[in-house]
């Protein structure tokens, strides 16, 4: 299918042609690249969605919480759509992408869109082309964004930058999580959400609330945010208790920043950086495709490795080389 015909069916929200869309944006094929630039550019960015990052420890529940929120949102009639990253092996590059089987329910929605992706190592748990992603399912008019990270950690953090709302979703009894998740993620959470708070683990995730609540609060106020947040909050996915609470504080810091003019800032700033992200991008894409670069790179780190250069030295060489030096 051409660029064309596939823009037409992605913003007319056909969900196949969107498959085939992302497909095509994930490829590293220098054809395909070409056809998903233009394709991007056709579709333009006049639809936008609320963008919602969430991440979490492996076992908190993501998958469950996703599945029971997005459920909760489709009731309400918008369209939501799951960006879902799986980790990939760095050994053979495979991933599972389990997340439509964990998602049973939601993934047979027809106001819900699921797509596993690959992070392939990307730092950060967010495949490359998941802003492209991102933008595709803008444009085919879904309302909600969710985009789920591998794990959590200090490199984590970049899901923070292509979102408008950042959740950090964690267990009870979470102590040692609290040492965990490190002050720089804490400092980008927009919202703490203690899940599995039902049964007989109810009362250990209001203590946990209450501990996270106290930790945040020891945090500097930011500027662009309304009093009271960022706040921690305790939800069910089992039980679906806390979800509309989530959603309404999410509602009410997207209504703020946009009332400040923060939210449309932010937008600018964030496509700015991918503009720059993908110039360098492009860059490594064209030095190693260069087989004379290659070669004289591969000749470097062989004298790095058998220990005849440092690796500063080398590097300093191979970037005088590249300017012509």
């Amino acid at each position: 299918m051409d660029a064309t015909k596939l823009a037409e069916g992605v913003a007319a929200g056909d969900r196949r042609a969107l498959a085939r869309a992302i497909t095509l944006v994930e490829s590293g094929r220098a054809d395909h690249r070409a056809k998903a630039t233009e394709l991007l550019a056709r579709l333009g960015t006049a639809r936008q969605a609320l963008r919602i990052g969430l991440s979490g420890t492996p076992g908190v529940g993501k998958s469950s919480f996703i599945e029971a929120f997005g459920m909760m949102l489709t009731g309400q009639g918008l369209r939501v759509a799951v960006l879902a990253v799986d980790p990939s092996s760095a050994r053979t590059g495979g991933s599972i992408l389990g997340d439509k089987t964990r998602m049973e329910r939601l993934s047979r929605d027809p106001n819900a869109f699921i797509r596993p992706s690959p992070s392939q190592t990307h730092l950060g748990g967010v495949a490359r082309r998941t802003r492209e992603a991102v933008a595709l399912c803008e444009a085919a008019g879904f309302d909600v964004v969710l985009i789920e990270t591998v794990g959590v950690g200090q490199s984590e953090t970049m899901v923070a930058e292509m979102t408008d709302i950042f959740v950090l979703l964690l267990a009870p009894a979470g102590g040692d999580e609290l040492q965990g998740v490190k002050r720089g993620i804490m400092e980008m959470a927009d919202l703490i959400l203690v899940n599995k708070a039902d049964g007989a683990l109810k009362d250990t995730a209001m203590r946990t609330c209450a501990d996270y609540s106290g930790a945040l609060r020891l945090l500097r106020k930011r500027p662009q945010d309304p009093e009271g947040f960022p706040k921690a909050m305790v939800v069910s996915a089992v039980e679906e208790k806390g979800l509309s609470e989530a959603w309404a504080g999410m509602q009410a810091l997207t209504a703020a920043r946009r009332d400040t003019g923060w939210f449309a800032k932010r937008r600018a700033e964030q496509a700015q950086r991918w503009f720059e992200e993908e110039v360098r991008a492009g860059l490594l894409v064209r030095l190693t495709g260069d087989k004379a670069i290659r070669a004289r790179m591969e000749a470097l780190g062989a004298e790095v490795a058998a220990g005849r250069k440092a690796s500063a030295e080398a590097a300093e060489e191979m970037l005088a080389a590249l300017r012509g030096g």
